[in-house]
C-alpha cells in the first residue's frame, strides 16, 4: 500500500473508532477482551481496505467487518460470552462524565451483552441510528425481518430489565 492509502486508512479508523469500540466492547469476553477484539477488528479492516470497493457507504463497511470479526472471534474461542467488568481506561469510548445516563448506558449494555450475537448486532446498529435499510444490509436479513427481529428484541430487553429489578 502507498503513503496516501496508509494515511488514508489511519483517517478511517481514527474516525471510526467509538464505533468499532461499541461493536467490539458487545462481544467481549473472559478470552476475548475489548483490546484483543479491537485489534483483530482493525487488522481485518486494514487487510480488506484495498478491496473495499465504495459500494456501499464506509460505515455500513467498518459495521459488517467488526461485527463478523467479533462473532468469528467468539467462534474460535469457542466460548459463551460473559459480562466482563471494564477498567475506567477502556470504558472512556462510552461517556466522559459520570453521569445517570452513563449509568443507564452501562446498565444497557450489560443487558445487551446477554443477547444471542445476532440480536446483538441489530440492538447495536439501531443504537447507532442506522435505519432498517442499512441494518439489513450489514446482516443480510430482509427489512421486514430486521423490524420483526428489533421489536422482539426489545421486548426481551424490558422484559430482562424488569427481572433485574
Amino acid at each position: 500500500m502507498n503513503v496516501n492509502v496508509e494515511r488514508e486508512f489511519v483517517s478511517v479508523i481514527k474516525e471510526y473508532e467509538r464505533v468499532i469500540y461499541k461493536v467490539c466492547y458487545l462481544y467481549t469476553t473472559k478470552n476475548a477482551t475489548l483490546n484483543d477484539l479491537y485489534q483483530e477488528v482493525t487488522i481485518n479492516l486494514w487487510k480488506a481496505y484495498p478491496k473495499f470497493r465504495h459500494e456501499c457507504k464506509i460505515s455500513t463497511w467498518i459495521y459488517r467487518i467488526a461485527l463478523n470479526t467479533c462473532i468469528s472471534f467468539i467462534r474460535k474461542e469457542k466460548n459463551i460470552p460473559e459480562i466482563v467488568t471494564l477498567t475506567q481506561n477502556e470504558t472512556e469510548w462510552m461517556t466522559e462524565e459520570q453521569d445517570e445516563l452513563q449509568v443507564m448506558l452501562k446498565e444497557l449494555y450489560l443487558l445487551i451483552s446477554q443477547l444471542g450475537q445476532l440480536d446483538k448486532s441489530i440492538i447495536l446498529l439501531y443504537l447507532e441510528e442506522k435505519n432498517y435499510e442499512e441494518i439489513a444490509e450489514i446482516t443480510g436479513l430482509t427489512v421486514t425481518n430486521v423490524a420483526t427481529k428489533l421489536s422482539r428484541i426489545k421486548d426481551k430487553l424490558k422484559k430482562m430489565k424488569q427481572n433485574n429489578q
